[in-house]
């Protein structure tokens, strides 16, 4: 297995940490890297404009993904501007362990 650092590019979210990805060393095309990478981030391949190898360069194919390393540090840069639309957070009191309740007592 190759082990991948990945992301979403967004200076925007709050949270934008990488997560390690795992690839079968016999199957490194950059469509199966797009392919579990938008799994495990939870987006949509058809709103991924590239993949950036962290700092600046881009993957364009199979030959590209091909010469990656353990723990390489990748990014999807999305196409969509508003990324509200790929993702939903859940709001406050949609979250579990949220009590209404408790949430309007005064002190």
């Amino acid at each position: 297995e190759l082990v991948l650092k990945v992301r979403i590019q967004s200076p925007n979210l709050r949270e934008n940490d990488f997560i390690e990805i795992e690839l079968d060393r016999q199957e490194l095309t950059y469509k199966e890297l797009l392919r579990v990478s938008c799994r495990e981030l939870g987006v949509n391949p058809e709103h991924v404009q590239k993949i950036r190898k962290l700092p600046n360069t881009m993957l364009r194919k199979d030959k590209d993904v091909a010469r990656l390393q353990d723990f390489q540090e990748l990014e999807l840069v999305l196409t969509v501007s508003d990324k509200n639309l790929l993702f939903r957070v859940p709001t406050l009191s949609e979250q579990s362990g949220y009590n209404k309740k408790a949430s309007e007592l005064t002190y």
